[in-house]
């Protein structure tokens, strides 16, 4: 058994999530976690909302409310939907607990005890009208390098290189489109020169990754420079340093202290289990595997910046150092980047209304019908584009005529012509291939899923959907009852332990149907746990409350690998497990579309 540490990026709590950022970072990593725990690993499955920086103050104000009322709000909102959606974190938290404040002002304290954490004096983006600092990435202008215009000030999407606002051509505020006004102002710098040698000798010794995403990585190290990890900003963690930490205009980037959300999430699941130290396990053991789940905007803050602040915390640069109060802390095994997911062909914007929350999502349709989606269709290792006929067909088609019609039709003959689970008796050389092709289809649809190639995996287990399908047409149990009413039982029993395997094979992507399968062959206990929403109060901060996504995954019934149907198991009248989409849909969601979009 290995220690699998599944780090969810974290989504920005300014609103809630479309179904493009969970295409991302929720439903892959999710898949990959239920998965390794069916396999037996001990997984540790964390994240949280990302809740500082100007993006969130901008938006409060706007509403008449404080930072932290606006970030409570959508804290809850993505919650409770990400809850729905069926993701099993282990801790599902916030950056604005007592216990993460401790834990990222501790990680910048032993950077700069390193020598890591170098002092600049810079230009940082003011906004004329305001006075405030405009983040990075909230200027746009042209890329010095490529010519791209929609540039970020932080990188460009082009080209790749990473870059500074005051580098841009004909830079703007993306709130309210002004030219910046660039100011001295004096911040600290991680600097990565100092530990470049280590991040290139890090990413030379990856192997499996997803070629764009190492390849990028690699490419990031050609232009390597320091990057501020302090902001001209009054929301957010205060610079634990003596002249630092009173100033009420001095604050840690947002993208230094969501980093280390990954670590201070782990601490505080260890703490709320009563075992302070158990987190050790996922970040000390130099065996234990840890794989980061995001958007591929994100990939430079985890293959450069959080590697970066590892190394510095743990001394392993070209300045040395000793390791910080956190031991040796050990770097990603694998960040693991979906590429982006487009709707109707164009990108999701909120501020447009092109775009299909979580939320509305899931109260119209059924959630494993959207897992699938993303799962079989997803923006992998290409964009992807999202249409409502597509999802309706891959509903229909797939989810409904296949996989839910083979459960219906086995389930249905059990029931009205046997009434339990069939003895395998006297089985035939078409029964006997039927099985063995199942069974023989775990191991490779489970390398897929290691290997982070989901499309493919649920595709396979799909197949296996089809080829029991096609056992049922060849065997036609419903013209034996009269003829051979035993071959017809023996039949029926090879049948519902195709069902069982595919059922097993299906159940990371599909877990709110599994169960339903499971029941409908008269399984009992839980094949696929469900994340909970609980109400806890702040370990450090007792008079603040706030809701976390936990889970006992370790009531799990469903391991992977076949499980023999048990003879004699009562059958009762099935169900229909998915619901088939009306042909209008297509129409209606578009002009809903439309209505948004005016």
């Amino acid at each position: 058994m290995s220690h699998i540490l599944s780090a969810v990026a974290w989504p920005y709590a300014n609103g809630p999530r479309h179904i493009g950022h969970v295409a991302g970072f929720g439903v892959p990593s999710d898949v990959f976690s239920r998965y390794m725990r069916m396999a037996g690993e001990d997984v540790l499955m964390v994240s949280g909302t990302d809740e500082h920086g100007t993006p969130i103050l901008v938006q409060a104000e706007g509403e008449g409310v404080s930072a932290l009322e606006l970030a409570d709000r959508y804290n809850r909102v993505i919650v409770e939907d990400l809850v729905s959606l069926g993701l099993s974190y282990d801790l599902f938290t916030r950056t604005t607990t007592g216990n993460h404040y401790q834990v990222a002002q501790a990680m910048f304290k032993a950077v700069h005890s390193n020598g890591y954490m170098i002092e600049q004096t810079t230009r940082g983006a003011i906004s004329p009208s305001t006075g405030r600092t405009l983040p990075d990435r909230y200027i746009e202008g042209t890329c010095p390098i490529c010519g791209y215009d929609g540039a970020r000030g932080d990188q460009c999407d082009s080209c790749g290189n990473q870059l500074d606002p005051v580098d841009l051509k004909n830079p703007v505020s993306r709130i309210n489109g002004e030219t910046p006004k660039f100011v001295e102002t004096e911040h600290f710098f991680l600097d990565l020169p100092a530990v470049s040698e280590q991040l290139s000798e890090w990413l030379g010794s990856r192997s499996g990754w997803r070629p764009n995403v190492l390849n990028f990585s690699k490419n990031l190290l050609a232009d390597v420079r320091p990057r501020a990890m302090t902001r001209d900003i009054d929301w957010g963690i205060p610079v634990p340093l003596e002249g630092w930490e009173g100033n009420p205009n001095k604050r840690l980037y947002v993208w230094f202290d969501a980093v280390i959300g990954y670590l201070s999430a782990s601490i505080e699941w260890a703490r709320r289990e009563g075992e302070p130290d158990a987190w050790r396990q996922w970040w000390n053991d130099p065996e234990a595997l840890s794989y980061y789940f995001m958007g591929k905007d994100n990939i430079t803050f985890h293959s450069q910046i959080w590697p970066g602040e590892l190394l510095a915390a743990n001394g392993r640069g070209a300045k040395g150092g000793s390791l910080s109060e956190f031991g040796d802390l050990q770097l990603p095994t694998e960040v693991v980047s979906s590429e982006f997911l487009t709707m109707e062909s164009s990108k999701f914007s909120s501020s447009r209304g092109h775009v299909i929350y979580v939320r509305d999502m899931l109260s119209r349709y059924q959630p494993d019908a959207l897992r699938y989606f993303i799962a079989i269709a997803g923006p992998e290792t290409s964009d992807a584009d999202f249409t409502w006929a597509e999802f309706k067909r891959r509903t229909n088609d797939e989810l409904v005529a296949g996989w839910g019609n083979l459960v219906n039709r086995t389930a249905t003959l059990l029931h009205k012509n046997v009434g339990a689970i069939p003895a395998l008796d006297d089985l035939q050389d078409i029964d006997r291939a039927a099985l063995a092709a199942s069974e023989a289809a775990f191991a490779p649809i489970g390398e897929l899923v290691r290997g982070h190639r989901q499309r493919q995996a649920v595709s396979e287990a799909m197949r296996v959907v089809g080829d029991a399908n096609k056992y049922l047409a060849d065997t036609a149990p419903w013209k034996l009852k009269n003829e051979d009413p035993e071959r017809m039982k023996t039949v029926l029993g090879v049948a519902a332990q195709l069902v069982s395997d595919a059922n097993t094979m299906l159940a990371p992507f599909l877990p709110h149907s599994a169960q339903q399968v499971h029941e409908a062959l008269g399984g009992e206990g839980v094949i696929a746990p469900m994340p909970q929403l609980n109400e806890v109060e702040d370990l450090d901060l007792p008079d603040r409350h706030y809701p976390v996504i936990q889970g006992d995954y370790s009531a799990q019934q469903g391991t992977w690998g076949r499980h023999i149907v048990a003879p004699g198991t009562p059958i009762g009248a099935p169900s229909p497990i998915f619901t088939k989409l009306d042909d209008d849909i297509v129409e209606t969601e578009l002009e809903r579309m439309r209505s948004d979009d005016a």
